[in-house]
């Protein structure tokens, strides 16, 4: 097996997962997270010695980052990281895009497909919260998909720091728009209309619930396929309510495909 050297660009709550998991834990064999780039000024005091508990280097600069040994780029910082670095990324390594709201911009989403043709190196989207992306996927080759919709429930105050006393729909309408309204939590909109019809296609509403504890997504679609409808129900990460539990692990098992023997769904 070919070990697997990696670099993020992030130390928040999913950088600080990962390190956890895969330096401390060794949960994926042969593989190393061994540099993690912050160009901000307060992390050249901070960074060093956060970097060197998880055994791995400290960048302050995009170009010195790339430069080192690894083999591939994993962003888990925000959206704005992701379109100002993945670009320059791509041209160099392979890159696992977590802020995949960066996708809802019109013209993004084809520079990084033309600059991954340009280069061969390969991107990689994880499937974060949600499932079902093979089936819409598949849908797509069958005939064709009317129409998805996504219905995203999470607790009120994890969406809006206003006490409300009963469920409130915040938005309504084109994925597209999601993600510029609730950035923070439109990920799962974005991946979910890439696999499907596109965000202008895709309808999403979210609700925030005072009287729910978990992250509810359900997905509905039609088409000559049939009809899809799946619930998913996750508990909210301990660190960030808006994100749920399960981004984390998204994040692990794409990575373990990449150097799987057998790699089971797509």
């Amino acid at each position: 097996m070919i070990p697997i050297k990696i670099g993020i660009i992030g130390k928040g709550n999913l950088g600080t997962y990962l390190l956890q998991k895969i330096n401390k834990e060794q949960l994926l064999p042969n593989t190393k997270i061994t540099a993690i780039l912050d160009e901000r000024e307060k992390a050249k005091v901070e960074l060093p010695a956060f970097a060197a508990g998880y055994e791995c280097a400290a960048f302050h600069d995009i170009d010195s980052f790339l430069q080192s040994d690894i083999d591939i780029v994993v962003e888990c910082s925000n959206i704005e990281a992701a379109q100002e670095y993945s670009l320059e990324v791509i041209e160099k390594k392979d890159l696992m895009l977590i802020s995949i709201g960066a996708f809802a911009g019109s013209t993004f989403g084809k520079l990084i497909e033309q600059a991954a043709k340009t280069s061969g190196n390969r991107v990689y989207l994880p499937s974060g919260a949600i499932g079902g992306l093979d089936v819409l996927k598949a849908a797509k080759f069958s005939g064709g998909i009317e129409s998805v919709t996504l219905t995203t429930r999470k607790p009120a105050h994890s969406l809006t720091s206003e006490g409300i006393p009963a469920e409130q729909t915040l938005f309504d309408g084109p994925a597209r728009d999601a993600i510029v309204q609730f950035p923070k939590n439109a990920n799962v909109a974005i991946v979910l209309s890439l696999a499907g019809i596109g965000v202008e296609k895709t309808q999403v509403r979210i609700i925030a619930d005072p009287e729910v504890t978990r992250n509810i997504h359900r997905i509905t679609a039609k088409g000559s396929f049939g009809e899809f409808d799946l619930t998913i129900k996750n508990n909210p990460s301990p660190d960030n309510p808006k994100t749920s539990h399960i981004t984390g692990a998204s994040i692990l098992a794409a990575l373990a495909n990449i150097n799987s023997a057998v790699v089971v769904g797509s």
